[in-house]
């Protein structure tokens, strides 16, 4: 018995073993049949709804803001200044014709009246010239001779040199009250003044710098611009600005201040008419009237000369066109859709103008098409997608959602 169990046994279990795995391997092929097949997965992309609109194309430029006139005032005479006016300090405004600094004027007004008296005494020495010259013609006539007496005889030449010696005299008579006038520092514009560098009782010579003083009526940006942003603008040349009475566009210029942006309006008033060497660009001038609000000309906030400030131009207009963000648009001129079975297509499309942030499609994009914001490092056509925001259960991508919208209106 023990003999037959030692052989039979390990029969058994090994028989037993062999139906176990069959059995294992039966059962989980019958669960293999009955588990359902998977669908195919979904790439979860945000979008933009695209809309067609009609805009202005703006250019974007930055400058500094000068004075349309800047003067060094520099002395003519000589002389101890004895007045300056309250308002000659930096920063000072003064009207035109003020007067700014007054030369002590005494060494001027006696020179005035010695030449008006110079010029007295020559006025009255032509005229004992020409009493004498009419007498001498009579003498001739009483003598009774004929023909016609001599210059000599009629005191031609010290009538002429008589002459000369009056208008030498009112040439001095001149010189002298303009001497005296330049005494008087005036500035023929209402102004303010950028830097003083004399003061009361200070000797000058001519030549003298008494100070830097520019004009407020009007201040002016030069504003560079590259021969693509010129593709954008219409800026009449300076024979359509005369003969057709064409406009420059409008600016908006704008600068920070306390965290706060601050906009001033302007207009081109001209372009410089000639490309830098060096740049390659060519200068636009913008100008913006009363900077500092004082004439009563303007209501904006004041502008300071030497504000930094950008600009924004305004340019040719574009009907018809799609603003998307620029990370948007692929390499080669195509842009990722989620059609009505979200699916992705790669529609190619016509680039009107693409800036940093912005581009403008001209065609290849209709309204309401919802364009991919999501970067994917491979796209491809018909990889079906999940549309951040819509439910997933809704039959088509028109259905309401959360994603923004492009919107491309400026104006």
């Amino acid at each position: 018995m023990g003999k037959f169990l030692k052989f039979t046994l390990p029969l058994v279990l090994i028989m037993v073993s062999i139906l176990m795995v069959f059995g294992m391997v039966a059962y989980s092929n019958s669960q293999r049949a009955e588990r359902k097949p998977e669908g195919q997965k979904t790439v979860l992309v945000e979008t933009i709804r695209a809309e067609v609109t009609s805009l202005n194309f703006t250019v974007n430029s930055q400058g500094t803001v000068k004075p349309r006139t800047e003067t060094s005032l520099v002395s003519e005479v000589s002389g101890k200044i004895v007045v300056v006016s309250p308002d000659f300090v930096a920063g000072g405004f003064f009207r035109q014709g003020d007067v700014l600094l007054q030369i002590d004027p005494s060494d001027y007004q006696t020179a005035v009246k010695r030449a008006e008296a110079g010029l007295a005494s020559r006025i009255a020495k032509l005229a004992d010239e020409s009493a004498r010259s009419e007498q001498s013609l009579k003498d001739w006539q009483n003598l009774g001779r004929t023909g016609q007496p001599s210059d000599l005889v009629l005191r031609k030449p010290q009538m002429a040199d008589a002459r000369a010696n009056v208008s030498a005299a009112e040439a001095d008579v001149q010189k002298a009250r303009r001497d005296l006038e330049r005494t008087r520092i005036t500035v023929p514009y209402d102004g303010l003044v950028r830097q003083k560098s004399v003061d009361i009782g200070q000797y000058i010579t001519p030549g003298t710098r008494l100070g830097i003083t520019f004009a407020i009526d009007s201040a002016e940006v030069r504003l560079p611009l590259t021969h693509s942003d010129l593709e954008y603008l219409d800026l009449p040349s300076e024979t359509e600005v005369q003969n057709t009475g064409s406009s420059f566009p409008p600016v908006t210029l704008s600068s920070q201040r306390s965290g706060k942006t601050v906009n001033w309006k302007a207009r081109i008033i001209r372009t410089e008419g000639v490309v830098d060497e060096v740049s390659r660009v060519i200068y636009a001038v913008a100008q913006v009237i009363d900077p500092y609000g004082v004439l009563g000309q303007s209501h904006q906030q004041e502008l300071k000369i030497g504000t930094f400030v950008n600009a924004e131009i305004r340019g040719v207009p574009a009907e018809n066109v799609v603003v998307l963000p620029r990370h948007v648009l692929q390499s080669d001129n195509t842009i990722l859709v989620a059609n009505d079975k979200r699916e992705l297509e790669i529609v190619p499309v016509s680039v009107l103008r693409a800036e940093p942030i912005k581009v403008y499609i001209s065609s290849g994009i209709s309204g309401g098409d919802h364009v991919i914001t999501t970067t994917l490092d491979a796209p491809i056509p018909g990889t079906r997608l999940t549309i951040s925001g819509i439910d997933p259960s809704a039959g088509s991508t028109d259905a309401p959602d959360n994603s923004m919208v492009a919107n491309g209106s400026e104006q």
